[in-house]
């Protein structure tokens, strides 16, 4: 694949030009020179910016991202670093999930007004004990499910 100006660069890869000058400013990535007024980027940048989409998504921020690439486009893992943020998206599941649940039961709840469903009130209660940490499924009705709790 040929050298790609910034134009091919954001088509292909949905980052917008704008971004792409921010990465470089910020060392994230490289141009290899210029045709005309644009910047060219080797092929390679498209992996490169994947990494870095990875890395956002994960919730990592630009300088921690930077600090794991090398100048020639190789990632530096840092492995201990990716278990601590893996564990990190595992407490944000485990909320998002006790908070999916809390929703379909709220919806589904055969209680006349689900705000005094007993399920309902500890996983509301659940998440007011931990906001950041994450609501523990277990901890609001002991594993079994809002809808078996309701029901039994």
């Amino acid at each position: 694949m040929k050298n790609m100006d910034i134009a091919e660069v954001s088509r292909r890869s949905g980052v917008p030009a704008s971004t792409l000058r921010y990465y470089e400013e910020k060392g994230l990535v490289a141009s290899i020179g210029r045709r005309g007024q644009r910047r060219l980027f080797d092929p390679a940048v498209l992996d490169r910016l994947a990494l870095i989409a990875l890395g956002r998504a994960g919730g990592f921020a630009l300088d921690e991202i930077s600090s794991m690439l090398t100048p020639d486009g190789l990632p530096k893992m840092d492995r201990g670093r990716l278990d601590a943020k893996a564990k990190e998206l595992d407490q944000i599941i485990q909320r998002l999930t006790t908070i999916r649940e809390a929703l379909r039961h709220a919806a589904q709840c055969p209680a006349t007004r689900p705000m005094e469903c007993p399920a309902f009130r500890r996983a509301r209660q659940a998440c007011r004990r931990r906001p950041l940490r994450g609501c523990s499924d277990r901890a609001v009705h002991g594993g079994g499910g809002f809808h078996q709790e309701a029901q039994a």
